[in-house]
């Protein structure tokens, strides 16, 4: 379990994605150690298998989740100690992705969110909240209303948020890989 140093830290230091003038986005689709609207966390390692069997090219970048609206492409999906960070481009062709970086610069956009079928996961009993350790990753989506509320982007430029000016000033706050790892080793040995 995390102490409530490092949770704190999770729920203030969310990571932002970001736009670059090209439509070129950063960021991370989903946070490890989170609880998300619905009651799910996403725990580390959970995207590794999906990640080396599906390939880059058929996790497609989508609006809303709807799959009549592709919008640009993943360039790179990778796992880290924070989650699933990724990188992409709107395709300026694509009338949708136009209008989604006008969005994103102005801030009226600023979610992202993962389309996924569980393939493994168990409900914690105490809490109700499910801990994900396997899911096969379909999409991933700009949205309005992403149900992970640190999972946002945000226009390039823009100035540092909260989250960032606090970790800024309380680096011992970051979540580490080797805390990740502890938290990984505890569910696979109690699975």
């Amino acid at each position: 379990m995390l102490s409530s140093h490092e949770q704190l830290a999770l729920r203030l230091f969310r990571p932002k994605t970001r736009i670059e003038d090209d439509g070129t986005v950063e960021g991370y689709a989903s946070l490890f150690g989170e609880i998300d609207a619905a009651r799910d966390m996403v725990m580390p390692g959970a995207f590794a298998r999906t990640l080396k069997s599906r390939g880059i090219r058929r996790v497609p970048m989508l609006f809303q989740h709807d799959p009549a609206e592709p919008v640009g492409v993943w360039l790179e999906l990778a796992e880290d100690f924070r989650g699933l960070r990724a990188r992409g481009k709107l395709i300026p062709d694509v009338q949708r992705a136009r209008e989604l970086t006008a969005l994103i610069r102005a801030g009226a956009i600023d979610g992202l969110s993962i389309g996924f079928r569980t393939v493994r996961g168990r409900v914690d009993p105490g809490t109700r909240v499910r801990k994900l350790i396997d899911v096969d990753l379909w999409e991933i989506s700009i949205v309005t209303f992403p149900l992970l509320s640190g999972a946002r982007v945000r226009a390039k430029g823009s100035a540092p948020g909260d989250d960032e000016r606090l970790l800024r000033r309380h680096p011992r706050f970051s979540f580490t890989r080797a805390r990740a790892e502890r938290e990984w080793q505890g569910i696979r040995a109690a699975s």
